[in-house]
């Protein structure tokens, strides 16, 4: 099937990408002149792993191509609306990029077009689209609405063997098409459920913010632990497993972040308050989160006092997760930003997220120091403070971090390391929720 996918975003080139390695025929379609130039050069302008192999390989048989005009929407019998729909300042969700996607793709449409909303959008925004597209065109099309689940850090793999498969449409005939292009992912297992555009729109909110909520429930019972010396790592096995409450999403940190989670329970919130409601849980998640944030940072104001002065932090990641350069809403923005505003020096090493992260504290006029090892982060620092998880911060050399760190501090915002071992190794260990003695 030919398939055009407005937006080369995180969503947009990852379901470009994986349609085309499922063997269809796709173009994405992106405003920005210079990244399509590097995407049809094999180039992924974002890091997950495994996408920029599977996009060079469909470039090289042809069946993945980039464009910046909508002229493939003519003969595309789907068109995926995957713009990015970012918060406002009041927490609604600005569809600005949606509509002008519309625009774009308007006057392209032929009768028996099927518009995929991708993009997460507010409840209704579906039934919006048709009558925006109406006033700028006369032929026949429906829209349906087809919402991601996707993972950052293990899209690809998410998207080539979904748990699930939303399909919201008004039109039995435009939904049996876009299962059609899902074909090959229900091979084993018949994963598509249909339903309305509302109740699509609705199912996709509903689950990020459950699983916001279950993050910040998390990580209250980190805080209650440290409260009484309890260790949450235990309290966490005790309650995963339970099959009713189950394992993920309950590993307690510094706070959610990405470009999902945080937009999406204000998006809803917003929703909610427009129609006189208010969702007293989504409402505390995001506040709960917001103050989580600050958490490793007031464990190391409460340790070395409120005048940071002539101390220097290392930072070990600040991508908001492992297996990503996404930086978007990171609690490594707000720790740095509160050592900084303490009379701190921060300097900090990731793997992917380096670059993303020291442009924008620029931007944010917070100088931060980017280091090309992670060791180098840490000669003549005063502690470590681990923000992201990723695998090579998870067993590092610790002799090695002894004979770096001018005062033998770790704040462990992951829970990565176990306790007594490390205690015995005669470092000072700050973690969140864990029983330190």
């Amino acid at each position: 099937m030919k398939v055009t996918i407005i937006g080369t975003g995180y969503v947009g080139l990852v379901t470009g990408t994986c349609f085309a390695e499922m063997g269809h025929q796709v173009t994405c379609v992106d405003i920005d002149a210079k990244k399509v130039d590097r995407m049809r050069s094999g180039e992924c302008p974002i890091y997950e792993p495994g996408l920029e192999s599977m996009m060079k390989s469909n470039i090289e048989e042809k069946r993945l191509t980039f464009s910046t005009t909508y002229e493939s929407v003519t003969t595309s019998q789907t068109v995926f609306l995957a713009v990015g729909t970012p918060s406002s300042e009041t927490g609604k969700a600005d569809l600005k990029y949606l509509f002008s996607a519309c625009d774009g793709i308007a006057p392209y449409l032929q009768d028996g077009s099927v518009v995929v909303v991708k993009s997460t959008v507010p409840v209704g925004t579906g039934f919006k689209v048709r009558e925006h597209l109406k006033t700028k065109t006369n032929k026949k099309f429906v829209v349906v609405n087809n919402p991601e689940f996707l993972k950052e850090g293990s899209a690809v793999e998410d998207f080539m063997k979904p748990e699930r498969i939303i399909i919201g449409s008004y039109d039995e005939a435009a939904a049996q098409v876009v299962e059609e292009l899902y074909e090959p992912f229900n091979r084993q297992v018949k994963r598509t459920i249909r339903m309305s555009n509302l109740s699509a729109e609705v199912t996709k909110y509903a689950a990020n913010c459950f699983l916001a909520t279950k993050i910040s429930f998390m990580n209250e019972m980190a805080r209650l632990c440290d409260a009484v010396g309890a260790d949450v790592e235990e309290v966490r096995h005790g309650i995963s497993t339970d099959s009713r409450i189950g394992s993920q999403f309950l590993y307690p940190g510094p706070g959610y972040g990405g470009s999902c989670f945080p937009k999406d329970v204000k998006a809803l919130v917003h929703t909610a308050v427009e129609l006189g409601m208010n969702l007293k849980i989504v409402e505390a998640t995001e506040v709960v989160n917001k103050e989580q944030k600050k958490y490793i940072a007031q464990k190391v104001l409460k340790h070395f006092g409120s005048d940071l002065k002539g101390k220097t932090f290392a930072l070990w990641g600040v991508a908001f997760k492992a297996n990503t350069d996404d930086i978007r809403e990171t609690p490594a923005i707000d720790t740095a930003t509160a050592l900084v505003k303490a009379g701190a020096k921060v300097r900090f090493y990731d793997p992917e997220a380096g670059d993303n992260f020291q442009s924008h504290m620029n931007a944010l006029e917070i100088p931060v120091d980017q280091f090309e090892n992670k060791y180098d982060a840490l000669t003549d620092a005063d502690a470590l403070i681990v923000l992201t998880e990723w695998k090579q911060f998870r067993a590092p050399d610790f002799e090695e971090i002894k004979s770096r760190l001018k005062d033998k501090v770790i704040f462990d915002g992951r829970n990565l390391y176990n306790t007594q071992k490390i205690q015995e190794m005669g470092f000072k260990y700050f973690a969140v929720g864990k029983k330190i003695n």
